[in-house]
């Protein structure tokens, strides 16, 4: 019997891609989060009102999905390191469409509810196998250039969330907001059936079996690499949702700003991200991704730092607005343009044989990691720019601590030599 480090080889025909095609589909696989949360979040005052919802039933319907993107992937990783990337990603945007449609003619809040989970164990599919593709085709530091090419093209894709959404509720309600992410969907899959063949060239027939699947979880969650590459995408991802969750009501709800406004700031800061993945690669040309990463880690911190100041010492004075607030956000996301392209190829960079079982448990931190934070989220709104200001201040530090103490000392070509 072949052992977990000696998978099948895969029988199929040669695969046939070009690096601007991956790069597409993975900008568009990866994109799948932002349309999925981004263009939901003017809807949700709307949709809460709709409903006669409470505060934390229209959170949960944004924390529960989280919850099931990051659960699922628990399954989706050694299935596809068992069936290949492709049959997952075909499922996967299936369901996805489905719950779409679902979402869109809810008929109540616990409905919505129940669709929005089914679409984020469908989402899970999706962007679990984009990050194990990345690894399938490409080295660790070629892999970290090509994550930052296609979170470029997910900021690209996130500058037009928001203000769709925010444009769709103001004039034609939340519901057709919902029903966009159906369009979204349909032609994502059909780019996957067309264009995609597989990336996986040896399937891991024993992945799903008990004792394998715990044999591969133990090697990667002792590995000091993944341990600190995956801490830090799930710090930064902690901080960007933070302002995600409360984002709409500081902006629409507590500064009375229309939705498409709204949808307009928030573009800001997609393209501070999309500046931030080009700061990336930029510098991987030229330094370490361990320096690469300290550096943020320090810009990330003084964002934080610069939210608190802003968050006690603005309202009230003449400077305060909206602009203010989005000052140290775009500085975050400047550094998050760093943090999740290192962050999410690092992690997977020692396990070329179980990429997808290690995208997964990256995936599961990140989200569990969120459904926390939405939930403190959600018991905190009585003043939703405090609960920025505290929440980013936290994830801030937890990621230069991270970068300083963790990733800056571990070589990620050493250890997954070792591995």
């Amino acid at each position: 019997m072949k052992s977990i480090d000696q998978p099948l080889p895969l029988q199929a025909g040669q695969i046939k891609r070009s690096p601007a095609m991956i790069v597409l589909l993975l900008a568009l696989l990866l994109g799948l989060q932002p349309v999925t949360t981004d263009l939901y979040l003017p809807t949700l005052p709307a949709l809460k009102q709709g409903f006669s919802a409470s505060m934390v039933q229209a959170q949960l319907t944004l924390t529960a999905l989280l919850l099931a993107f990051g659960t699922s992937q628990l399954f989706w990783g050694p299935l596809s390191d068992k069936w290949g990337r492709r049959p997952v990603l075909l499922g996967g945007i299936f369901v996805y469409a489905l719950s779409a449609v679902t979402c869109a003619l809810a008929p109540n809040i616990e409905a919505l509810i129940a669709a929005r989970t089914l679409q984020g164990v469908a989402m899970g599919a999706c962007v679990m196998a984009a990050r194990a593709i990345v690894r399938d085709l490409y080295e660790p530091i070629e892999g970290a250039k090509v994550m930052s090419q296609a979170l470029s093209g997910l900021g690209l894709i996130a500058c037009t969330c928001v203000p769709v959404g925010g444009f769709l509720t103001d004039f034609l309600g939340w519901r057709w907001a919902l029903s966009s992410l159906v369009l979204f969907a349909v032609s994502t899959g059909l780019l996957i059936y067309l264009y995609f063949d597989e990336s996986l060239q040896q399937l891991n027939p024993r992945a799903l079996e008990a004792k394998s699947l715990w044999a591969a979880t133990k090697k990667i969650i002792r590995n000091p690499t993944f341990l600190a590459y995956s801490a830090l995408s799930t710090a930064s991802y902690a901080g960007l949702f933070t302002f995600l969750a409360t984002s709409a009501f500081i902006f629409t709800q507590s500064m009375g700003l229309s939705k498409t406004f709204y949808g307009l700031l928030m573009v800001t800061m997609s393209f501070s991200y999309i500046v931030g993945t080009f700061i990336c690669r930029w510098l991987l040309l030229r330094i370490s991704i361990q320096s690469c990463v300290v550096y943020a880690g320090f810009v990330s911190f003084f964002s934080g730092l610069l939210m608190l100041l802003i968050a006690y010492a603005g309202p009230g004075q003449s400077w305060f607005g909206p602009w203010a607030v989005m000052l140290p956000i775009n500085v975050f996301l400047m550094a998050h343009g760093v943090h999740q392209p290192c962050g999410q190829s690092g992690c997977i960079a020692p396990f070329p044989e179980m990429a997808g079982t290690a995208s997964a448990l990256n995936g599961f931190s990140m989200m569990v990691v969120a459904f926390g934070m939405g939930t403190w989220i959600g018991t905190h709104m009585s003043d939703p720019l405090l609960a920025l200001a505290h929440g980013l201040l936290l994830w801030s530090s937890c990621l230069v601590l991270i970068a300083w103490f963790g990733v800056r000392k571990i070589p990620i070509i050493a250890q997954r030599e070792a591995a």
